[in-house]
């Protein structure tokens, strides 16, 4: 709990803390509103699928671009710029009248997402390298707390305001002014970027365990925050409006507690023991999931949550210590090789719920949960 105490007690750690959790406010906001839009919109869930697809495409799109930014105006600036952009563009969504435009809407507001995540990383990995403290863990630990936010208190305000993107820009004006207040705590790291983007080839080889795991495991945090509402709503067959948005509320608390208690573990176990533990953890959980009974399931969502919580967060750690790679170019690599995962994976849960069912399309993330067990298994025997 030291990073966590470090974090509440140092407003120039707790401020780029706070960006963290307010990307997932919004998201969070976003996630809770998924079935409302689809239902407005008259759309399928493969359609859906593919809407999804362009959120992830656009900050894909970005992410090698990131590091030029950082370059261009300081990790500081980079950070504050993305997190505003994030905020105001996410309204988008909300107002489109048509698919077309819903699916062009996001792709933006991804791009926007592809920028902040790369940045508040490498702000948080360089402060990490200055002060010679652990806090990357933790900071993720406010991202999944914003979740919980976004979700949690989302879905209760939902039963009183009946306009979403009225909610949604409330939370916007929110999120944009606690922003504004935090952003001097953090404006003046720099950070060190060479010439050329993120995505360089020649670091495939000495990150590729890493890239499997990240790619797996960001298609299932971000399968759960698009598909948990629908798979409670139509799998579970559950009509109450609460326990529809409970799924990723529960996945986003755990994930928040377990993140928070992420860099002792680390420090005391190591990276890849705590990997290999969490995503056993994590497929216990999918197949209370596959239950389809509502309590088992919203049971579930809470251990993978917890049991996936601190897997981002060490691979973002690890990338940006590796030797002879700036921390900017190897997060931007992992997180570019992890979002291939989170631009796939909703489009093909997406075209799997068609074709069969939403828990089809749990029972493939069941299985990718298993390869990233024997994945991180071999690293761990490899590293001993």
């Amino acid at each position: 709990m030291n990073a966590l105490k470090l974090i509440l007690t140092n407003k120039k750690y707790f401020a780029p803390a706070w960006v963290f959790a307010s990307l997932n406010i919004l998201f969070g906001t976003w996630a809770i509103y998924i079935p409302t839009i689809k239902s407005k919109l008259e759309i399928t869930e493969g359609q859906l699928g593919i809407a999804l697809f362009f959120f992830a495409l656009g900050t894909l799109v970005f992410i090698p671009i990131a590091p030029l930014v950082i370059k261009k105006l300081g990790v500081g600036h980079s950070t504050f710029l993305g997190i505003v952009l994030y905020a105001v563009l996410f309204l988008l969504p909300f107002l489109a009248p048509s698919y077309l435009l819903l699916a062009v809407s996001l792709f933006i507001v991804g791009a926007s997402s592809g920028l902040t995540d790369i940045v508040m990383n490498t702000l948080v990995s360089e402060v990490e390298r200055e002060d010679n403290i652990t806090i990357m863990s933790a900071t993720h630990g406010f991202f999944s707390l914003g979740g919980v936010i976004g979700a949690g208190v989302g879905s209760l305000l939902k039963l009183f305001i009946e306009t979403p993107w009225v909610h949604m820009l409330c939370v916007i004006i929110f999120v944009v002014i606690t922003n504004l207040l935090l952003f001097k705590f953090y404006k003046s790291v720099k950070g060190t970027v060479s010439s050329g983007g993120g995505m360089d080839l020649a670091y495939l080889k000495p990150l590729f365990g890493l890239c499997v795991i990240g790619f797996l495991i960001l298609a299932s945090e971000g399968a759960i925050a698009d598909w948990s509402s629908l798979y409670l709503k139509n799998v579970t067959l559950t009509s109450s409006t609460f326990l529809i948005g409970l799924g990723y509320t529960l996945f986003s608390a755990t994930m928040t507690c377990g993140r928070f208690f992420g860099d002792f573990a680390s420090d005391k176990y190591g990276a890849l023991k705590i990997i290999n533990v969490g995503v056993g953890i994590g497929v216990v959980g999918y197949l209370l999931i596959l239950t389809a009974n509502t309590f088992l399931a919203l049971l579930g969502f809470g251990l993978v949550g917890l049991g996936f919580s601190v897997i981002i967060p060490e691979l973002f750690r690890l990338a940006g210590k590796v030797d002879g790679v700036e921390p900017a170019k190897g997060i931007s690599f992992i997180a570019g090789i992890s979002f291939v995962g989170f631009l796939t994976g909703p489009v093909i849960l997406g075209f799997l719920a068609d074709l069969s069912s939403l828990r089809l399309s749990f029972t493939a993330l069941l299985v990718a949960a298993i390869i990233v067990f024997f994945t991180s298994y071999y690293l761990r025997k490899k590293n001993d």
